[in-house]
């Protein structure tokens, strides 16, 4: 079949098998106008024709038939393919998507350095995690503080005094264990120790108490005092 563009009248040899009843849109390659095209219409039912005479010995040669190269065409697609993104928008969108990850990767890692202690109470194996990372963490989640020691004359018999404040900084309530107080000299060699159990048995979360303890004729060469919680069998 014959199409012909209605703009700029640019003739096409095409396919009618390609072409469906109701037409298809088509694109004139010259000049990119875009119509609907119908299809061909139905051929007629075949009439049967009376036979014709035998032809005469004398047949004419027939007429030579002149072929022309008609330029292609292209059929239009129904929906246009969508354009392409602006390669500034595909960087500004990659741009916020980074933007937004740094801000996650920043509010965790910010989150785990401010509430490390309640991390480390939870899930005491994360312990090992922040002291290599050079974070200092309470495991017990039992803390001194405002620690202190002082010697003083009772009885003509010099004593040490050793003070200060255990907090429960943990969120959840902890029996309290004995305390280990140790004295070593000035190359951090262990002179004498003792341990002593506090005024109460648990904390509350945030709950603090004070602790005394003395130490009667302490060692003369005793430069150093070591408070820790004591372990099972000492």
């Amino acid at each position: 079949m014959i199409l012909t563009c209605p703009e700029c009248s640019t003739r096409y040899q095409a396919d009618a098998a390609k072409f469906p009843p109701g037409g298809r849109d088509v694109r004139c390659a010259k000049c990119g106008h875009v119509w609907h095209q119908s299809g061909p219409e139905a051929e007629p039912e075949p009439v049967i024709a009376a036979p014709e005479p035998p032809p005469s010995t004398f047949e004419a040669p027939p007429r030579p038939q002149a072929y022309m190269q008609t330029p292609s065409f292209e059929v239009a697609a129904r929906e246009r393919a969508p354009r392409p993104r602006s390669p500034w928008l595909r960087r500004i969108l990659l741009g916020v998507g980074w933007a937004v990850l740094a801000a996650i990767v920043v509010l965790i890692l910010w989150t785990g350095t401010v509430y490390r202690q309640q991390i480390v109470s939870t899930w005491p194996q994360s312990a090992s995690f922040y002291s290599m990372l050079g974070f200092k963490t309470n495991v017990s989640g039992l803390k001194f503080d405002n620690v202190k020691y002082r010697q003083v004359t009772e009885g003509g018999q010099p004593m040490l005094v050793v003070t200060g404040k255990l907090a429960n900084i943990s969120d959840r309530t902890l029996s309290v264990p004995q305390i280990r107080v140790t004295l070593s000299d000035d190359d951090k060699r262990e002179l004498y120790h003792w341990t002593f159990v506090p005024a109460v048995t648990a904390l509350y979360p945030g709950q603090t108490t004070l602790f005394v303890t003395r130490l009667s004729s302490p060692p003369a060469a005793a430069r150093h005092l070591d408070l820790r919680f004591a372990k099972a069998g000492e």
